[in-house]
Formats: C-alpha cells, sequence, structure tokens
C-alpha cells in the first residue's frame, strides 16, 4: 500500500541520518526531504511525533534481534544447549548481523550507538526490559558454563557488553563504506570476534582484582 510505503521511507531515511549525525543534529524536514515526502506533515501523521518515530525505530531492530536471539535458544534449548561457550557467543554475535534490507548490514547499530551515548535515559526507557530477553537468557548461560568466580564474572559481562556494541558497530560502519571490507567482511574475522568473548570470560582470574 501505498502509505506503507511512505512509513518505510521515512523510517528508512531517519535510520540513516540519526545514525550518520545523532537524532538531536536532525530536523523533521531533513527526514521528509530524504525520504521523499512532499507533505510537510507526513511525519507526523505515520507515527506522531519525531520522538515517537525515535522510539519505533529502536523497538524495531530490538525486536528483530531479540527474535532472532531467542529463536536460536530455544532451539539449542530443546536440544539440552547450549553446551558451550562458543554457542552462546554466537547467539549474542550473529543475530546483530545483516539487519537491513535484503540482507545487508543496514545502519541501525551505527544508530543505536549514537542514541543510546547522547540520549541515555530516553534510550532506556524505550528498551526498557521489553527487548532482551534473549540476552539475558545467553547471560544466564554463561553464567551456567564460565569457570570464574561470579565478582569477576560479572565484571567482565560488562567489559563484553561495552565491548560487543562497539565491534559491531564498527563492523557495520566498515561494511557499510566497502561490502568487501579487507577487515570486516570475511568469516574468520566473526569467527575471531566468538573465541575473543569466549576468552573474556572464561580466563582465569590474576593479580588481586583490586584496582
Amino acid at each position: 500500500m501505498k502509505a506503507d510505503i511512505a512509513r518505510d521511507a521515512i523510517k528508512r531515511a531517519a535510520q540513516s541520518l540519526f545514525a550518520a549525525r545523532g537524532v538531536d543534529a536532525v530536523s523533521v524536514r531533513e527526514i521528509l526531504t530524504a525520504a521523499g515526502q512532499r507533505n510537510g506533515a507526513s511525519l507526523h501523521y505515520y507515527f506522531g511525533s519525531k520522538d515517537d518515530l525515535v522510539a519505533q525505530l529502536v523497538i524495531d531492530g530490538a525486536r528483530l534481534i531479540d527474535d532472532r536471539r531467542n529463536a536460536r535458544l530455544d532451539a539449542m534449548e530443546t536440544d539440552g544447549g547450549p553446551r558451550t561457550l562458543r554457542e552462546v557467543m554466537e547467539v549474542l554475535i550473529i543475530p546483530s548481523t545483516g539487519l537491513g534490507q535484503d540482507g545487508g548490514e543496514g545502519d541501525y547499530l551505527r544508530f543505536i550507538s549514537t542514541f543510546s551515548l547522547q540520549n541515555r535515559a530516553a534510550f532506556e526507557a524505550i528498551v526498557g526490559d521489553g527487548w532482551n530477553l534473549g540476552y539475558q537468557r545467553c547471560l544466564e548461560h554463561i553464567r551456567r558454563l564460565a569457570p570464574l568466580p561470579p565478582r569477576v564474572l560479572e565484571r567482565r559481562l560488562v567489559f563484553l557488553s561495552l565491548g560487543l556494541r562497539a565491534i559491531m558497530t564498527a563492523r557495520e560502519a566498515g561494511l557499510a563504506a566497502d561490502q568487501d571490507h579487507a577487515f570486516w567482511s570475511p568469516q574468520g574475522t566473526l569467527d575471531d570476534l566468538v573465541q575473543t568473548l569466549v576468552g573474556m570470560v572464561s580466563g582465569a582470574e590474576t593479580g588481586s582484582g583490586q584496582c
């Protein structure tokens, strides 16, 4: 339908602009121009407000990633798994790839990375506990499988969360610039990332553990 095409065009244009410049730096007029919309009220007609549009974009991507993670975990748990930390890390990583149209990487991760840094309270209010069930399930499996004291493990899980978002955002940006990027395009890069994350939660504790 024509309305669906217009809505999708506005969403794609807005997310691309937000990813490049941040939400606060982009005006409604710029979004509509980029989306090819002549009616200056179309964003408000379809979404209510710019803030409502932002929330919809955050939820759309978060739901997609969460659905993918939960589907993988459901299949593994039905078979008695996941049995290894590597399997869990793959569930964390792979669903965050191919988020664009036609399987491309898109710009969702860059959008939420910028938005969460600049508008942390708004981001957390949108996401809440509603769209990270798959992530929380992964953390519980890591806690079950990782051979580290709880105090150490919880600290490393924070490092893992921060590092994973930064790395996947950098990957998305690299592939957006060049889909055959020498570093980011080979499958071996993701394999190395999986193994790196495994190492973060399986390595032995060293030192006193105090700063």
